[in-house]
């Protein structure tokens, strides 16, 4: 099986490699020369935005079930949008491969990085939330950078921009319909957590579930008042909840009288739990006198062959 895997990854990823071989003036990908697995891609940050003159140079890792499973995707260049030598977190990647889909490729993956790259990172791994100035300024100096790794230089790697033109238009259209279509995984870095409220009901439903969100409401919300309040306010609930629990279920004039014999056969149950502790005690007296009888004919039966015995030494004498 995983032969037949493998051997299917190959076919695929030689077939892309073909078809992205030539650089267009947005992107282009090939695998290195040695690993068939590991690609070097290279975007044109998109126009009108705050990358618009950045050219972004990253890797792309496939794992041997590919296209069957995401590949992870780890930017190299500086941008403020993506952390550097971190794998990104979109529905598109490895992070998330419950939402990948097997008729996605390796250039559907960089028109998403491109549309993607305007958007709002919102706290999730491997995202960045830099001012425009820092990300222009990060533009310029991208098409500086050079890769050791596949021998790439920025100025090179794509082909001249022509604005206006109908190539360029069609990839601008299709990198921001993929960025409506694949959702942007908001996947919460531990150092980033309760920064956003959710957004609908079912977020915060699943907010309020999980263990995280129950520890913290759980913390006092009155640490700034005296040692006596707290323990005032402790003391009025506990008792409060008390009487809750034990006052009686007086509304009983709309129960059905078969509802209100049921209701007054039943026992209540204690809570002492003290009581379960206390030793039993044989409540059958019946019981009792006949062990007594029977003590008591044994100590008889004992005396009286005493009685014999002696009686008999003495008559031998």
């Amino acid at each position: 099986m995983y032969c037949f895997f493998l051997i299917s990854a190959v076919k695929r990823l030689m077939k892309e490699a073909a078809e992205l071989k030539d650089p267009t003036d947005h992107y282009h990908a090939q695998p290195l020369e040695d690993n068939l697995f590991e690609w070097h891609f290279t975007v044109r940050g998109p126009p009108d935005s705050d990358f618009d003159g950045g050219v972004y140079h990253g890797r792309i890792v496939l794992p041997p079930e590919y296209p069957m499973k995401p590949p992870s995707i780890i930017l190299l260049t500086a941008n403020g949008r993506f952390e550097v030598g971190k794998k990104i977190c979109l529905s598109i990647s490895g992070h998330h491969p419950e939402t990948w889909q097997p008729s996605w490729s390796i250039r559907t993956a960089l028109l998403a990085i491109i549309g993607f790259m305007p958007t709002k990172g919102e706290g999730a791994i491997g995202s960045l939330d830099y001012t425009p100035e820092e990300r222009r300024t990060l533009a310029k100096k991208s098409q500086d950078f050079y890769c050791e790794g596949c021998r790439s230089f920025m100025k090179e790697a794509l082909l001249p921009l022509t604005s206006g033109s109908a190539s360029s238009q069609a990839a601008d259209k299709e990198a921001k319909e993929l960025a409506r279509q694949i959702s942007f995984k908001a996947e919460v870095n531990p150092s980033r957590k309760s920064v956003a409220e959710p957004s609908d009901l079912s977020d915060f439903n699943h907010l309020a579930s999980s263990p995280e969100h129950q520890q913290e409401s759980t913390i006092p919300t009155f640490q700034d008042t005296t040692t006596n309040e707290v323990s005032e306010n402790q003391t009025n609930s506990a008792t409060s909840s008390q009487e809750n629990n034990t006052q009686p279920m007086t509304n009983n004039t709309s129960l059905s009288p078969r509802q209100r014999r049921a209701q007054q056969g039943r026992v209540p149950v204690s809570i002492n739990y003290n009581q379960g502790q206390q030793p039993r005690v044989n409540a059958d007296p019946v019981g009792s006198n006949v062990l007594i009888l029977l003590l008591v004919l044994a100590l008889a039966a004992l005396i009286f062959r005493r009685i014999y015995l002696s009686n008999d030494y003495i008559f031998e004498l």
